[in-house]
């Protein structure tokens, strides 16, 4: 008997392609499921951070800038119980440095040098990517663990040189891009829940 467990087996037995991209979904969260007990550890962590008074920056490029933002805005607004806002920046927000940064140091410092001007030691720095791959949030890792802010990533399939510039990261074993940063804005999330259920245990 022949069964089908792959999306391209499913698509070939049939189904629309909205459908196998829902299943596809769905599988990467099954799998990425093993990866809450690290969220649990790092939200525990950063609402110590955040709690005695340090903050939390976060960068990305593209769709991986729309989830620092979306991580940041919950922080600092709220994700789900009313508490006080939290020091959260997206290093990608404030364009005026941005572009002045890659145009006077070119654009792999883009975040770097943010860091540099807002990170202390003991603040957290949150890197998205997709791929991995990107060189201006890895230099920001890279600066960040000098200067004694801790660097955490979420990325795509691991290893990759994000993951390795970092201190500690979450790996998302999805081929699909869309659906990476589907599980990233899942991972945002589940953080920003423990921060909430942390602090209001303090």
């Amino acid at each position: 008997m022949t069964t089908t467990n792959t999306p391209l087996q499913r698509q070939a037995a049939g189904g629309t392609a909205r459908d196998h991209r829902l299943e596809e979904l769905a599988e990467a969260a099954l799998r990425f499921r093993e990866r809450t007990p690290k969220i649990t550890v790092w939200g525990r962590r950063l609402a110590r951070v955040l709690d005695g008074g340090g903050r939390l920056l976060a960068c990305g490029n593209g769709g991986s800038a729309a989830e620092a933002q979306h991580l940041t805005a919950e922080l600092v607004g709220r994700y789900e119980d009313e508490r006080r806002p939290l020091a959260a920046i997206p290093l990608h927000g404030d364009t005026s440095a941005v572009t002045a940064i890659g145009n006077d140091y070119g654009p792999v410092n883009a975040f770097a040098r943010q860091v540099q001007a807002h990170g202390r030691p003991g603040d957290v720095l949150v890197c998205l990517s997709t791929s991995g791959r990107s060189a201006n949030v890895i230099a920001a890792a890279r600066l960040a663990r000098r200067l004694g802010v801790t660097a955490w990533a979420i990325t795509g399939p691991g290893p990759n040189p994000l993951a390795d510039a970092c201190d500690d990261a979450l790996t998302v074993d999805a081929g699909c891009t869309s659906t990476v940063q589907e599980i990233h804005l899942a991972a945002i999330h589940l953080l920003c829940g423990v921060v909430d259920d942390t602090l209001k245990g303090a």
